[in-house]
């Protein structure tokens, strides 16, 4: 049997100094996980935007986030020409449009790049209602005390902020593999 043989790497045992000790970490096993890591973060990215962009067309969705659309500054002056559920669609349109970006990036890096992009503005929209939206922080316990729903609901979008830019990154560097 090879000694280069991953598999048998991973089940035999050496006995150094007296210590038995099994090598598990070989033939690029960090590598793997982390391309599959990466894949599993695009489809994950892919799902979130499908399903929240399709819930985007319900009327349970369009008056859920209408609380935090008409506190914010930067989203609030649509209600002015759009309807409460007229701006959902619109979002809704722009959610799945950018997971299906997201999800080009198997046969387009450039589309995945502009999906990432767009990604990383609504999830820093999404993150600026934390200073805009009441009841965020919760005042009997003090700062950095938040909420649990507006506050820890808005905060997880700081992970996803920063999968988005994750995105652009490695698109473009896929993109600049491409183009040598």
């Amino acid at each position: 049997m090879a000694k280069n043989n991953w598999r048998y790497k991973m089940v035999t045992s050496e006995i150094e100094n007296g210590v038995q000790t099994t090598n598990i970490l070989s033939n690029n096993l960090g590598a793997k996980v982390t391309k599959f890591g990466i894949g599993g973060i695009y489809v994950a990215m892919t799902i979130i935007y499908l399903w929240f962009g399709g819930m985007k067309f319900t009327s349970y969705e369009a008056n859920g986030i209408h609380g935090f659309v008409s506190n914010s500054p930067l989203l609030s002056w649509m209600y002015s020409f759009l309807s409460i559920q007229g701006f959902s669609n619109f979002l809704g349109v722009l959610e799945i449009s950018v997971g299906l970006l997201i999800a080009a990036r198997v046969f387009s890096p450039k589309l995945a790049i502009l999906g990432g992009v767009l990604s990383t503005g609504l999830f820093f929209t999404t993150l600026s209602f934390m200073l805009t939206t009441p009841g965020v922080f919760e005042a009997s316990l003090g700062f950095p005390a938040i909420s649990v729903v507006p506050g820890q609901f808005l905060l997880k979008d700081l992970g996803l902020f920063v999968v988005s830019i994750f995105i652009v990154g490695t698109s473009l560097t896929a993109l600049e593999h491409k183009n040598k």
